[in-house]
């Protein structure tokens, strides 16, 4: 494990995106893994980009581009468990595991704008 805690539940929460994505047999179910794939492996890129920022304020933007793409994957998450595409223990670790990275999310961009000012 490394010393960036979110660097590493993203790559985590990238990981276990991928394998729900691959695990999923639901008949015409595509176009709703194709958004919860790409809203999900998006979060952790974003924070990945962030780590490399040119500014503080392009820091920032990457970071709430991540959290808005977390809120996207809670939003396809949600509703593939309600469609029964998922299973709940599959989405509660999965959500558990989002809502983790949002919470880091918030308090980082948080902590980064009080820095600016």
């Amino acid at each position: 494990m490394s010393e960036n805690k979110l660097l590493d539940l993203s790559f985590e929460f990238a990981v276990s995106v991928v394998t729900l994505v691959d695990n999923v047999t639901a008949p015409k179910s595509s176009y709703m893994l194709n958004q919860f794939a790409r809203a999900g492996t998006s979060v952790g890129a974003n924070i990945h980009e962030a780590q490399y920022a040119q500014s503080k304020k392009d820091f920032i933007s990457k970071m709430e581009i991540a959290l808005k793409e977390s809120n996207e994957t809670s939003y396809w998450l949600k509703l593939m468990y309600e469609t029964k595409r998922i299973d709940f223990q599959t989405y509660q670790y999965t959500e558990r595991l989002c809502g983790n990275i949002r919470r880091l999310l918030i308090a980082s961009c948080k902590t980064a704008k009080e820095n600016m000012e």
